[in-house]
């Protein structure tokens, strides 16, 4: 799950979306905000929908429940959406914010209503919802449907004094958003917006900026560093919260084994390490054992060399065509002129829910800096 569905502010979706105490606060911000408004009548409606649905379901249920209860023209509605939202979150804090997910409702009805015929105060009213709630998914079908003129507002926003506003900027143009619809504006046209927001102080908003950075490097990790590498140079960010957006940034890149991406970090593909020993336990391992990966690695350089050492397993597969994952070993320094032996147990779980292990030929690769040193290989076995 994405860090920016709330995971880390220690609680579940079940227990925040569809806890009965929670919808009942709503109930009561709309029954104190729209005159007429039924909390109770809300409230018990709400709740006794609630099973047989999943989670986007729910929420949906519960802005078809606000929903009647609202003008039925959007306008109207916005100012009544907007009269029963509560205080902002807190201006003081700078991380870990995201809001209530009961407060999504006039994200929602925003998209239902106010995309075609009232978008600007549609905007507006994302704009206000997301000092209480992250609107990231619901900026995403004004992008598709007026991407000139969201992006006009975005770059206000981007300017804007509330961090809620500025993160939204970032991470509702992102172009892997967890959970969230597609967007088809070109996946690069974000980054002059990325420019404005590098700098800011809050890591809230440059959380957002290195997870959007990592998804553009999905795409095209050449662009990423080199943006990167810009900022650096520029010095508008502090040095210490750059080092720390880069390695975020990268982290994708770094798994991958992209050699600019390691450069950037220190991890120099031309390092002068040699392999000196690779086993992994046997010539034939049994699904349901471990593998015991052992390496050791050695240079004869006269100053320690920074490694970031990896291994590759190739898995076979029942249509032949393999399949590769990358696992990180050990990041560290090989004294100058010593030898670095590093040890490790890759558990091999059958019937493993994600990732289904088949017998056949397979190879584990040592990796360094990017860089494959060496390899062996095994058969793995069904177990007898």
């Amino acid at each position: 799950m994405a860090r920016g569905v709330g995971v880390s502010q220690g609680f579940s979706l079940k227990d925040e979306l569809f806890n009965a105490n929670s919808l009942g606060d709503l109930a009561a911000e709309f029954a104190a905000g729209v005159p007429g408004f039924d909390g109770e009548d809300f409230h018990h409606e709400v709740v006794a929908g609630l099973q047989g649905r999943e989670l986007m379901e729910r929420m949906e249920w519960i802005a078809d429940c606000i929903e009647k209860r609202l003008a039925p023209d959007f306008p109207e509605m916005a100012d009544q959406l907007e009269a029963a939202m509560p205080p902002a979150l807190d201006p003081t804090l700078n991380d870990d914010d995201f809001g209530r997910f009961i407060h999504a409702v006039p994200g929602i009805l925003a998209t239902r209503h106010g995309v075609e015929a009232h978008r600007e105060r549609a905007l507006d009213l994302l704009e206000e919802a997301t000092k209480r709630f992250s609107m990231e998914f619901y900026i995403r079908p004004f992008l598709n449907r007026w991407p000139e003129e969201t992006f006009a507002r975005l770059q206000t926003w981007a300017e804007d004094k509330n961090y809620h506003v500025r993160r939204l900027v970032s991470e509702g143009t992102r172009p892997k958003l967890p959970w969230a619809k597609k967007i088809d504006i070109d996946p690069m046209s974000p980054l002059p917006l990325l420019e404005k927001l590098h700098a800011d102080p809050t890591r809230y908003v440059t959380r957002s900026v290195s997870n959007h950075l990592n998804d553009i490097s999905k795409i095209s990790t050449d662009t990423v560093v080199t943006h990167l590498g810009n900022w650096k140079n520029q010095g508008k960010q502090a040095a210490k919260e750059l080092d720390w957006m880069t390695r975020h940034s990268l982290r994708t890149a770094v798994k991958a084994g992209h050699s600019g991406a390691l450069s950037m970090l220190g991890f120099h593909a031309d390092a002068p390490v040699t392999l000196d020993n690779l086993s992994v336990g046997g010539d034939s391992i049994q699904i349901g054992d471990a593998l015991r990966v052992e390496t050791t690695l050695s240079t004869d350089g006269t100053s320690p060399v920074p490694v970031m050492v990896d291994y590759v397993l190739s898995f076979h597969r029942p249509n032949g065509r393999g399949s590769d994952k990358v696992f990180k070993l050990k990041q560290g320094k090989i004294p100058a002129g010593k030898s670095l032996t590093l040890a490790k147990k890759h558990p091999l779980k059958a019937n493993a829910s994600t990732f289904q292990l088949h017998p056949g030929p397979h190879r584990l690769a040592i990796q360094v800096n990017g860089r494959v040193l060496g390899d062996v290989a095994f058969d793995l076995t069904d177990p007898t």
